[in-house]
């Protein structure tokens, strides 16, 4: 088993127009370091010297990462990732 990545359309350059993409890794950074190495570019485009790029939404299982541990969210095989841009307007 994997871990599912769905993938927003705004990063499916990335990913060669895939919506969802399969990765590994024990914590949600590892996770984003493992997608990277087929999707280059990609945990650049949600991670910065920081964290999370504020702009990003990312969900597991449904539950929003930033209260569950961030990037040290621990991630099994089976879990669900969502990718989300934030959105802003009026």
């Amino acid at each position: 088993m994997a871990i599912e990545v769905r993938i927003p359309t705004i990063l499916r350059n990335l990913t060669d127009g895939a919506k969802a993409v399969d990765g590994k890794g024990g914590t949600l950074d590892e996770l984003f370091a493992d997608l990277d190495t087929r999707h280059a570019g990609l945990r650049d485009r949600l991670v910065d010297a920081k964290g999370l790029r504020k702009f990003v939404n990312v969900y597991l299982n449904d539950e929003d990462v930033r209260f569950l541990g961030g990037l040290e969210t621990e991630v099994a095989d089976g879990d669900s990732v969502t990718i989300l841009p934030a959105v802003a307007g009026g």
